[in-house]
């Protein structure tokens, strides 16, 4: 699996490169500015992007406005991004065009090895990887002005939170403690509450209910 990183800090971009590598990820390129990473993601077509958001020459959102556009002129490419805080707007941003294969992490919030490889593999096949705080903040405002999200019980808020950050029933039934069967009924449950389709795809599932959270903003 291919991979662009963008990372202006020299011993983090070097410590990224040797992490992924170690997990068997090639490194198509490791940049450090928006102009380097514009020209590796249009020349080496990488499986996955892993950008940080603020990179030189501006080091304000150069990082992600690079990634948003390689996504414009490659719909559908894969793009991890890396943060210092929790930024609705770029959350926004990544996910207006609900394709999936995107992602949104904070970088002192990556507390091991695994838990970043994961998500990158994630994001890389198509699923989506976002951080809980981002998470908790959309549930925040859409429960401020939502009717709908008033309906579900805590539980089935605690399974749409897990589900939005891109887990799978299996994986939410691990976290919980409980029968996947119990998480699907819970699921079904939260759809019918909200008025959203079915699916039995979880990236699909998933990119609905990211959609539900992000709209009207």
């Amino acid at each position: 699996m291919r991979v662009v990183l963008a990372e202006d800090l020299f011993l983090l971009r070097d410590g990224l490169v040797r992490l992924l590598e170690a997990h068997d990820f090639e490194i198509a390129a490791a940049v450090e500015t928006g102009p380097e990473l514009s020209r590796a993601l249009a020349e080496l077509r990488p499986d996955v992007a892993v950008v940080d958001v603020r990179l030189p020459p501006t080091l304000t959102d150069e990082g992600l406005q690079c990634a948003l556009q390689a996504r414009r002129d490659r719909p559908g490419l894969p793009v991890l991004v890396l943060s210092q805080h929790v930024e609705q707007l770029y959350a926004r941003e990544l996910l207006a065009d609900g394709t999936g294969g995107v992602g949104y992490l904070l970088k002192d919030r990556v507390f091991d090895a695994e838990q970043f490889v994961d998500a990158v593999r994630r994001v890389a096949s198509g699923g989506t990887a976002m951080d809980p705080q981002v998470i908790q903040q959309l549930l925040s405002r859409r429960a401020a002005e939502d009717r709908p999200l008033e309906r579900l019980t805590p539980r089935e808020l605690e399974v749409l939170e897990l589900m939005a950050q891109g887990r799978t029933n299996a994986a939410i039934a691990g976290r919980l403690v409980v029968t996947e069967r119990a998480i699907a009924k819970h699921t079904a449950n939260i759809f019918a509450k909200l008025s959203l389709e079915v699916s039995d795809d979880d990236n699909r599932r998933v990119l609905a209910v990211l959609a539900y959270l992000d709209r009207g903003r």
